[in-house]
């Protein structure tokens, strides 16, 4: 990523230009490259301020994705393959996540939950074998964490002096897998995950002025995967669902090659219920020659609050 950066790459170009386009004050990015000294993200920073929008504060930790296991986590009797990590990467920070912010961000207060273990989650429904068997093995479970990328908490001081908790999380794809069901499960409980957080059973939660902002990788009415999670989650009264939308697509938030999985819901930004939602969408290119495509397949969905 940073090599792409550095060269100017046309992706790279596309990402600058479309951030600057849509110009939000705090950004939750994905599929952002960890590198301990942070110089991938400070250099990403720095081509979006020459297309004219200026972050001051960034946040980043190690993500799960390319994390090293020495274990065979996917069941395919091989070892040392992207999805033998912690979550799928091909290296150590491989497509992790990012915070940037025009305001500053409270690092001191911020937790990063994403080393919890799946099996310790309450009522953990973990992958089996067609014999019953733990899927792959009882040591993987063992050291399997839940998050695939994070789960974060992440408080940011807006202009009013008050403070916005920014909880950011990336869930994996509920497919590339078997009968067990191993990313579908997984993809489900990432999502649930921030229900339990809210409850205060993973230690202290805010309880006003959130922020729940992500990739959950599933639709809650097209598609595959265990759509009750996401369903559960865009209901519950605590949260409220903006709906966000462009002209053309709707509330899809990706363009994945039709017929399957073709265009879907795949990342959401809930604000807290205490908060007045002014407006909502998903910037969505007009046309498919627009500088903006070459970014991502993944398109920017934004919510204004009064705060």
């Amino acid at each position: 990523m940073l090599r792409d950066i550095l060269r100017q790459e046309v992706q790279a170009v596309a990402v600058a230009r479309t951030i600057a386009h849509v110009r939000p004050d705090i950004l939750v990015l994905q599929g952002v490259d960890y590198d301990h000294a942070g110089q991938g993200l400070r250099a990403l920073q720095a081509l979006i301020a020459r297309e004219g929008v200026a972050y001051s504060y960034h946040f980043a930790r190690r993500p799960n994705s390319g994390l090293t296991t020495g274990l065979d986590m996917n069941g395919d009797g091989r070892l040392g393959g992207p999805r033998d990590a912690q979550g799928f990467g091909r290296f150590a920070g491989n497509r992790g996540m990012a915070i940037l912010s025009k305001w500053p961000i409270d690092e001191g207060g911020a937790r990063d939950m994403s080393a919890l273990l799946w099996k310790d989650m309450p009522g953990a429904d973990l992958p089996r074998w067609p014999d019953g068997r733990p899927f792959p093995s009882l040591e993987a479970q063992k050291i399997q964490r839940l998050s695939s990328v994070a789960h974060w908490q992440v408080p940011i001081t807006v202009p009013s002096g008050e403070r916005l908790h920014i909880l950011a999380f990336h869930a994996t794809p509920p497919v590339f897998d078997g009968v067990e069901d191993q990313n579908g499960l997984r993809n489900a409980a990432e999502i649930r995950f921030w229900q339990l957080f809210l409850d205060g059973v993973f230690g202290l939660a805010p309880k006003e002025r959130f922020v729940i902002a992500g990739i959950a990788n599933i639709d809650p009415d097209y598609g595959t995967g265990r759509q009750e999670a996401i369903r559960d989650l865009i209901s519950d009264p605590r949260i409220q669902d903006p709906k966000p939308t462009s002209p053309k697509h709707g509330t899809k938030t990706v363009d994945w090659p039709d017929p399957d999985p073709g265009d879907m819901r795949a990342s959401y930004v809930l604000p807290s219920v205490d908060m007045h939602v002014i407006a909502a969408g998903v910037f969505w290119p007009d046309t498919e020659v627009s500088d903006h495509v070459a970014a991502s397949r993944h398109r920017i969905v934004w919510v204004d609050l009064d705060i």
